[in-house]
């Protein structure tokens, strides 16, 4: 398949560009730092978001959604990326409405694709529980009890975790931490009784959540997927949250680039331009480089998710290791050749270095995935 996009998402690209730099430009981001806003992004923007579609851009239609697939989430992932829009479109429209949609009963799927897709509900997904990512290091115990279970553990870097109506929680129902099998995903209530939430400012000024549960009931009725069999059904819903990120990260690395070379035209030292120095012309043309190649891995892994669903892992893991190594080198490359203007809080730059950072953190890094990669070619 060709790594361009077709006349329809490309009329998408242009659309989301013009309304996000009208809408969401990168000092409403600022704005919501400075106010200390509690939700951590603009309900009245996501609402206008999920007016144009946006919310729902992987449901399907009998759904009320858009389905544009996740090629289509990947064009507005990217626009986001470049204003550093702040939204629960990745843990919502993207993450959950994945999860609905391949592993969910279609009871679930009736109650809350519609709602998803027309903005009035909010998802989290809590997966993670150290320092780093690692879905098999799930520790958090689903106990039976009658004919449900009793859910004990804490969850870390909880994406809008703060904000959501509804958690999807992965907890082990059976064996050991580190082992794939015996993990087993719910779809629950924020509000249910002994579910904890504590908010965390992130350095990218977006909002995560440390949760807590302290034996919080769950009926069979909760479970999504198979009991005991949920790692590969969460591994399909995090890469779609991976290429998600990672185009994300290319719509960042981007506007970090652009930025940096409208500097190089503009500041002059010695009587010239300092984009006419070869040494800061190298600089640019390997970063346009690397840029290049990261998008249209980017591209793939969004377009295998949509036809091989089940297959796209290891293009995902390529995809948001290189996102992860391009975008911080973008976003060192710009601190560096704005010199000592890019340190400053007054100037953009800095606030795309530190959601990069983030983002390439979130659902493994660099070397997680190539570890990952690794491993499935026998490594």
């Amino acid at each position: 398949m060709p790594l361009v996009l077709n006349e329809e998402l490309e009329m998408l690209r242009e659309s989301a560009r013009g309304f996000l730099d009208e809408k969401a430009p990168v000092n409403a981001l600022r704005k919501l730092r400075d106010e200390n806003n509690p939700d951590g992004f603009s309900r009245d923007l996501w609402k206008e978001m999920a007016e144009m579609g946006w919310a729902g851009i992987l449901v399907d239609e009998d759904h009320g959604g858009a389905d544009f697939g996740f090629v289509g989430a990947g064009v507005l992932a990217e626009e986001m990326g470049r204003t550093l829009t702040a939204s629960p479109f990745l843990s919502t429209s993207v993450l959950a409405a994945t999860a609905l949609k391949q592993i969910a009963t279609d009871a679930h799927r009736q109650e809350f694709l519609p709602k998803i897709a027309a903005g009035e509900v909010l998802f989290a997904l809590a997966v993670d529980e150290t320092r780093k990512h690692g879905p098999a290091k799930t520790a958090m115990m689903a106990e039976k009890s009658g004919n449900g279970f009793k859910l004990s553990g804490d969850k870390t870097f909880v994406a809008d975790g703060h904000v959501a109506d509804k958690i999807i929680v992965a907890a082990r129902s059976a064996g050991a931490a580190g082992e794939q099998d015996g993990l087993t995903l719910f779809l629950l209530d924020a509000q249910s009784k002994g579910v904890s939430v504590e908010r965390t400012m992130m350095v990218d000024s977006r909002n995560a959540a440390r949760i807590k549960f302290d034996g919080v009931e769950a009926t069979g009725d909760d479970v999504i997927g198979e009991v005991d069999g949920g790692y590969m059904a969460l591994e399909g819903v995090l890469n779609a949250g991976r290429a998600g990120l990672a185009a994300e990260m290319s719509g960042a690395a981007q506007a970090g680039f652009e930025m940096t070379m409208n500097y190089l035209k503009e500041r002059k030292q010695f009587g010239s331009e300092i984009g006419s120095f070869q040494a800061l012309q190298h600089r640019a043309a390997h970063l346009y480089s690397e840029i290049e190649l990261m998008k249209s891995a980017i591209l793939k892994s969004l377009q295998d998710l949509d036809a091989h669903y089940g297959m796209a892992g290891p293009i995902c893991s390529l995809a948001k290791a290189k996102a992860g190594e391009v975008a911080k080198l973008a976003s060192q490359e710009a601190v560096q050749m704005h010199g000592g203007i890019g340190m400053t809080d007054e100037y953009d730059i800095g606030f795309y270095m530190k959601r990069i950072r983030v983002a390439q953190e979130m659902f493994g890094d660099t070397a997680f995935h190539t570890d990952r990669l690794a491993q499935m070619r026998g490594y």
